[in-house]
């Protein structure tokens, strides 16, 4: 850590602009290294590599082996990962409010807006 500053924390985990977008894809269903790569992003297969063995470090990700194909690995947040979800939610807000014609459903607005605990706890449950 450079400080104990929770900022400087929080940077130090997350202050690229790779590691969210991971994050992002776990929390929309992504399980598996190629799922990764199809992202419209288009990380690099050796900044995917090492931001996902960053994640499982640092304890917001876990990766294990897939049940049907046992050659897989598979990733998913942990609790730790899933407490980050509020947070890229208010990204995505903030997103919308500020930056011009982004891909966001009108409905996810609306709800996050008028019951922003409820979206959450409708995104986790999907993870749960």
């Amino acid at each position: 850590m450079r400080s104990n500053c929770p900022v400087s924390y929080a940077l130090d985990i997350f202050g690229d602009k790779w590691t969210f977008l991971v994050i992002r894809d776990l929390v929309e269903g992504k399980r598996y290294y190629k799922e990764f790569l199809s992202s419209p992003e288009g990380i690099a297969t050796n900044i995917l590599s090492d931001r996902l063995k960053r994640l499982c470090q640092y304890g917001i990700v876990v990766s294990g082996r897939c049940k049907e194909i046992k050659t897989q690995k598979e990733y998913t947040l942990t609790e730790k990962g899933k407490n980050l979800i509020p947070i890229l939610v208010e990204i995505m807000v903030w997103s919308n409010k500020y930056g011009p014609s982004l891909d966001l459903p009108a409905n996810f607005i609306q709800s996050a807006t008028q019951d922003r605990n409820q979206l959450i706890k409708r995104i986790r449950s999907r993870l749960d």
